[in-house]
This record gives C-alpha cells, sequence and structure tokens, in this order.
C-alpha cells in the first residue's frame, strides 16, 4: 500500500505511515510556513530551534513532492557552476554561499542521524567520455579552497569501478552520502514536531491576505494568524501568489528502480556510490541494498503514464550499460521541481514578513537547508545573508508557461550531446 502517496519505490519502501490531521479552525503563529518538502521542513526546524512558534501546512502529506521523490543525494554545492556564481556575485560572496553550503550538508547530515535516516556515503561525479578527463583540477581546486577530500578517479580507475565505457574520469566526494528521501522528509518533521511544531497534513493553502495587522493564512476548514508566511511549494505553488508563480518553471524529472539484480550488480556497479555526470540534465544511478538499481534523469514538459516511464529510463540505462538489456524496471514516477530561469535557489522577502524559499530543483537535497537556515535566521534573528541571493532574485520564466522554452532548451543541450557522442564514437572506432 502506498496511501495517498504517488506509487514509487520510497512510498512502496517507506518505514511508517504516520498520518497528520488536516487543519480544521482558527489558530495563531509567529510563522506559517507553506509547504511540507525539504524547504519547508528546514525553515520549521531552524525557527523551532531558536524558540520560534511555527506552524506548517502541507497541500498532501509531507514529503508528497519533489522532496520524496528524487534520487537523493546529499552533497554541497548549487546547479548552478560556482565560476559563473562568481562573475555574477563576486569571489567574496560565492566563498560565503558556497561555505553556507557546507554548513548545511553538515546540518542534514546530524539531522538525518538524530531521526534514524541511514545514510550510504559517497557520490562520484563523472566526465563523459566524449569530453575527456578533465575533473583534476576541479577537484584540486575544490579541496585548495574548500577542504574537500574529493578524489580524482582517472580514466583507468573509473573502468574498474563502473562496467562502461560511457565516462573518462570522475570526481568522488566520500563525504556525500545517500538516503531514502521520503523517510529523510518524515523524519525532519517529526523533529520538527518533537521541538514544538504543528504540522497539519492534507490543508492546502487557498488565500493569503491581511487582517488587523497581522497576515492570515486561510485554507479549506481553517485559518493561520501570524507574523510571517513562508512559501516552500517548489513545483507545486500553482497561482499561490504571483510573483513567485511566474519565477517558478514546474520541470519534470523522472525516475525508475530495477528488479533485483542479484550478482549481476557488483558485477555492473562495482563501487557503493551513488553515480551521476556533468551535463545539465544528467543521468544519476545509484545501487540500492535490496539488489536493485535506482536511475532518475532527463528534464521535461510532459508526464508520461509510469509504464512508458519505465521505457524511457530503461533506454537512458542502456546506453550506459548495455549489459542489462534484458533487466525490467519495476516501478517508475515522475514529479514537477520547480527551477529557476537563472538556475539558483530563489529565496528572500517579498514585503514585510512574506518569505519566500523555493525553486531547489537540480541543487540536490543541501540546498533547501541552505534557504530554510537563510530565511529563519531573518525572522528570528534579522540574519540579511539572504540578501547575497537578491541580485538573481524573483526572475520572471513565466511560471507554467514557461515549460515551452525549458523543454526546447533541454533539446537543443541533448541535441549537442548525442552530436558529440556520435562523433567520439567515430574517432574511437577509425
Amino acid at each position: 500500500m502506498t496511501g495517498d502517496y504517488i506509487d514509487s519505490y520510497y512510498a512502496r519502501t517507506r518505514a511508517d505511515d504516520a498520518r497528520r490531521i488536516a487543519l480544521d479552525g482558527a489558530i495563531e503563529a509567529e510563522t506559517c510556513v507553506v509547504g511540507g518538502g525539504l524547504a519547508g521542513l528546514a525553515t520549521a526546524l531552524a525557527l523551532a530551534e531558536q524558540d520560534r512558534s511555527v506552524v506548517l501546512i502541507e497541500a498532501r502529506r509531507v514529503g508528497w513532492g519533489a522532496s520524496g521523490r528524487n534520487g537523493g543525494f546529499v552533497s554541497p554545492g548549487y546547479s548552478l557552476g560556482l565560476d559563473k556564481i562568481e562573475r555574477k556575485l563576486g569571489a567574496g560572496a560565492v566563498k560565503t554561499l558556497y561555505r553556507l553550503s557546507l554548513e548545511a550538508h553538515a546540518l542534514v547530515r546530524s539531522r538525518a542521524d538524530e531521526a534514524g535516516i541511514r545514510r550510504e556515503a559517497g557520490l562520484l561525479r563523472c566526465h563523459l567520455a566524449e569530453h575527456g578527463e578533465g575533473l583534476g583540477p576541479y577537484v584540486g581546486h575544490m579541496n585548495e579552497t574548500y577542504g574537500l577530500k574529493l578524489e580524482h578517479w582517472p580514466r583507468a580507475r573509473m573502468a574498474e569501478a563502473l562496467a562502461t565505457d560511457r565516462y573518462a574520469d570522475g570526481a568522488y566526494n566520500p563525504d556525500a552520502f545517500r538516503v531514502h528521501p521520503l523517510d529523510m522528509s518524515r523524519g525532519f518533521a517529526r523533529l520538527a514536531e518533537a521541538r514544538g511544531v504543528r504540522i497539519f497534513e492534507g490543508t492546502p493553502a487557498t488565500g493569503l491576505g491581511r487582517e488587523a495587522g497581522s497576515r492570515v493564512v486561510a485554507t479549506p476548514s481553517g485559518r493561520v494568524r501570524c507574523r510571517h508566511v513562508v512559501l516552500a511549494c517548489g513545483g507545486y505553488v500553482g497561482w499561490l501568489d504571483l510573483r513567485v508563480s511566474a519565477a517558478t518553471i514546474p520541470v519534470a524529472t523522472y525516475v525508475a528502480v530495477t528488479e533485483p539484480l542479484g550478482q549481476r550488480l557488483k558485477e555492473t556497479i562495482r563501487v557503493s556510490t551513488g553515480v551521476s555526470d556533468v551535463r545539465l540534465a544528467s543521468d544519476y544511478y545509484r545501487p540500492l541494498l535490496d539488489g536493485r538499481i535506482l536511475w532518475g534523469g532527463r528534464i521535461s514538459v510532459f508526464h508520461p503514464d509510469p509504464e512508458r516511464l519505465k521505457a524511457i529510463i530503461r533506454t537512458d540505462m542502456l546506453k550506459v550499460y548495455p549489459q542489462l538489456a534484458d533487466v525490467r524496471m519495476d516501478v517508475a514516477w515522475g514529479g514537477w521541481m520547480g527551477y529557476a530561469r537563472h538556475k539558483m535557489p530563489c529565496v528572500g522577502r517579498l514585503d514585510d514578513g512574506f518569505w519566500y524559499a523555493t525553486c531547489f530543483g537540480g541543487h540536490g537535497l543541501v540546498a533547501t537547508t541552505v534557504g530554510g537556515e537563510m530565511v529563519a535566521s531573518a525572522i528570528a534573528a534579522g540574519d540579511d545573508r539572504w540578501r547575497m541571493l537578491e541580485p538573481f532574485g524573483l526572475a520572471f520564466a513565466g511560471g507554467p508557461v514557461g515549460k515551452i522554452p525549458a523543454q526546447m532548451v533541454y533539446w537543443y543541450l541533448s541535441a549537442g550531446d548525442r552530436l558529440r557522442r556520435k562523433r567520439y564514437e567515430a574517432r574511437a572506432a577509425a
């Protein structure tokens, strides 16, 4: 039974099915967080840890959206390259932002441990073979500048680790880790409740307003009167606020899980690590403890049915591991992630007491905690670190209409990837 979660490997294997009631009636709190994904939970947790009164409302279930359905990769950093962030903000700001990400990574790790969430160490980021070996300088720079412990894996080491010729070299991060993201979302909700946060499921926000100097969040059968509102709705924000909605591109990503592979898994992925490549819409995958492979990728405005998704993801997997041609996909799912046009998180304040923390698509699971900590420290202590992201802001992206140019950009980049791969194969054959 998956209950009212989308059918996925995570929903099928979640550790518990504790449910929370819907809001019925009027309540008060200093802050109302709208959205029960990782960004909303991080904000609520950070506020509660500073003894602030918090109510969190979630339209469906905690972790129902992208927070509970992703690849489960936990590593520092942002989707936008550090070189591009530096050109926008300057060298000092980019170092500060990355160090905030490192602090958030450590915080996610400690919270996961406190919540009893199993962690599996190691993530490997790969250069494609047609690009050649090129991650050595990156590894040196990150280790020297930020004190990381990255390992450069040249082509020979890659061949030992992965039974494929798809990659040139890799950057292995032993401190990054993988989790069951739905269990982690639900675990963070338990931590928040233990610190006094009131969480209501099945409680969508239907309106945002003001009343007698306070903010009011309306729901189908209740209302929250508060001083601060934090929108943390990701790809499911709809048109709750036009400014946030217009800056959010809801983009679908796909994930599938194979049948158990037995010994073939260790013959194919010979190391216990998660793997991704350096493309914008990369393949990312990981061996699971029950002998399966979880595989995700793509960026799309389309949301095919599960059987079609199985075929799509299986095709991507076979491009890397053709030896798995007879392997069946057990379950596949998709969902909307919120992306910003500038490929950075959207974190900030619209006006007095009205905050947003959204557009974490493509950033992994750490950036949500960066955003949550920024907003919470601003509310609780007047901290203005969130202003570092102001130059990116809520760049107009067309909201749901923005899916169309996003899809065209993805098709263009994918066509370039295919062309480079064909040229590389032709050179190799010659």
